[in-house]
């Protein structure tokens, strides 16, 4: 029987977007049958960069072109800047599943899943991009999910908290203003795409939180402190709002936490520190 792990190793290194999304599709079938084990001869390698194709091109994420709605070009950059960030997410998906080892079966079944879904977002994205006369890869982006990525390899707790808590959650307080915004602007195609990925990204949060929680209490931390911890060693200052509560609390934020990231956004407005 072949190894998940190593099978999810293929997937993280696969450069071209229709192998890795070939693999992707395949692997998840396969855990699915019951054909891959959860055991490897191999340790996991440092992080490294994970495969991806020459293009796009990467710049530092003040250098990334500002988006407008208002013109073709500016709606497919607007795009394509979410495909990429899916495009990542499917290498982070992959990257927890390969990394992190000796979790319960459940770890690895849900980031499976989420690998495959995010797979689904990328194709829908970069389909609507073609309707526009561009592809991924047109646009220059960012690098600022797997350098997060790379700075929690050291322990999952620690890129549970930071990658679907932080940066992933923060899609699900934005997304619902885009979709808002290209409804006005008449664009249902895409509106259509971003409800979907917003409706599944919930569940994917949701996900991080399940198993930030549970890691904290394997260890005995209170999930609250360590989260708030977490974020001021990491986000010192950064965390700004306005947060969606209810897609929040449906992802696993508690009221608690809820009202700390509002008085951290209130801090950065003030100029204050948000660490602890």
């Amino acid at each position: 029987m072949q190894s998940l792990f190593d099978t999810a190793k293929r997937c993280l290194a696969a450069c071209e977007v229709e192998e890795k999304l070939r693999l992707t599709g395949q692997t998840a079938q396969a855990w699915k049958n019951g054909l891959l084990a959860l055991e490897s001869e191999d340790q996991p390698k440092p992080i490294a960069e994970p495969g991806r194709p020459a293009k796009p091109v990467l710049v530092a994420p003040g250098d990334v072109p500002k988006r407008r709605l208002d013109t073709k070009d500016g709606l497919a950059a607007l795009i394509h800047a979410v495909t990429h960030i899916e495009f990542n997410a499917i290498n982070l998906a992959w990257d927890a599943v390969y990394r992190f080892r000796n979790l319960p079966r459940q770890f690895y079944e849900d980031w499976i899943r989420v690998a495959a879904e995010e797979a689904h977002h990328f194709q829908l994205l970069r389909q609507r991009l073609n309707g526009l006369g561009s592809d991924y890869g047109d646009f220059p982006a960012h690098n600022g999910l797997w350098d997060m990525a790379v700075r929690t390899a050291f322990d999952p707790l620690v890129r549970m908290a930071l990658v679907p808590r932080v940066l992933e959650a923060r899609g699900l307080d934005v997304t619902p203003g885009m979709i808002r915004r290209l409804r006005q602007a008449g664009d249902e195609e895409t509106v259509a795409a971003l409800e979907i990925i917003w409706r599944d990204e919930i569940g994917h949060v949701a996900i991080g939180s399940h198993w930030f929680r549970y890691l904290c209490q394997q260890r005995g931390l209170d999930a609250t402190q360590t989260f708030r911890e977490l974020i001021g060693q990491h986000f010192p200052g950064q965390i700004c709002g306005p947060f969606h509560y209810e897609a929040r609390q449906q992802a696993g934020f508690s009221a608690t936490e809820l009202k700390a990231l509002e008085q951290m956004g209130i801090s950065k407005a003030h100029g204050g520190n948000t660490a602890p």
